[in-house]
């Protein structure tokens, strides 16, 4: 409680600079963000540090050419000016280097987890659900390179992303995450923003979402929005994954996790 207000641990900006981009065109942000995933695993921290970016007449083709750019931009810039701490952690640089050279993948969700199940083998395989840890971790071993894997059921994806349907039937979110090979996971989440004030508010109230929560968003539709874009990019796992380390509490002074919130 803050004086009469009740106030929460941001997730994340986005929503603010969806706000921003009607000015500026193009927006970021960086800084600790929060999140209450009951995750034990070494890739989650209850508290990280994340830069957002959002691009006012950016589709999501262009969102994962710009987020391509920029992984490739810090493997490369950390190749050149980095080559000691690299050495000191041992770190095989070889995999590092493949990933500035060769283009992402880019696949759709469905077809992720047609290979999953006929390719790659694994069982219990749900198309109407998210990437499993073991179908990340798979899918990063399988290709040696990152993967944009796009277009996600709507029903596991959050309410302010656009939607289609496909030819099956199943709404789909216009959206794709970063999946890093070495077992590093997702690195990046991004989609194209539903600029539609009436689909919006109808996936809201779907939601049951508190309508005066959300106001001030709607609005940006309401008086007037344009197509936009934008991704969160996780730096601890962007840190863990091109560093070599282990676990991600090895990349922040004071990790604080499910179990751990004091240093």
């Amino acid at each position: 409680k803050y004086y009469d207000s009740m106030m929460y641990l941001t997730q994340s900006g986005q929503l603010y600079l969806e706000a921003g981009i009607m000015s500026f065109g193009k927006a970021y942000d960086f800084g600790p963000v929060f999140r209450a995933e009951k995750s034990k695993t070494r890739n989650h921290l209850s508290e990280f540090w994340m830069m957002d970016a959002e691009m006012a007449f950016f589709d999501q083709q262009m969102n994962e050419d710009l987020q391509e750019r920029l992984v490739k931009r810090i493997i490369s810039d950390v190749l050149e000016n980095c080559q000691l701490e690299l050495e000191m952690l041992q770190r095989d640089t070889q995999i590092l280097r493949k990933c500035v050279d060769e283009r992402f993948v880019r696949m759709k969700h469905f077809e992720i987890k047609t290979l999953c199940r006929d390719v790659l083998k694994l069982e219990n395989v749900n198309f109407e659900d998210d990437l499993t840890t073991e179908e990340e971790i798979a899918i990063g071993n399988y290709f040696g390179i990152p993967v944009f894997v796009e277009d996600y059921p709507m029903a596991v994806k959050s309410f302010y992303m656009k939607r289609y349907t496909d030819y099956n039937g199943v709404v789909r979110a216009i959206n794709a995450d970063l999946i890093a090979p070495e077992e590093a996971r997702e690195i990046i989440g991004g989609s194209q923003r539903e600029d539609d004030y009436q689909v919006l508010y109808n996936e809201i109230v779907k939601r049951n979402y508190n309508l005066k929560d959300y106001e001030w968003y709607l609005n940006i539709r309401k008086y007037g929005s344009v197509p936009h874009s934008g991704f969160g990019l996780g730096l601890e796992r962007v840190v863990r994954w091109i560093s070599g380390v282990h676990h991600i509490r090895e990349t922040i002074p004071f990790p604080r996790t499910t179990v751990l919130s004091r240093p």
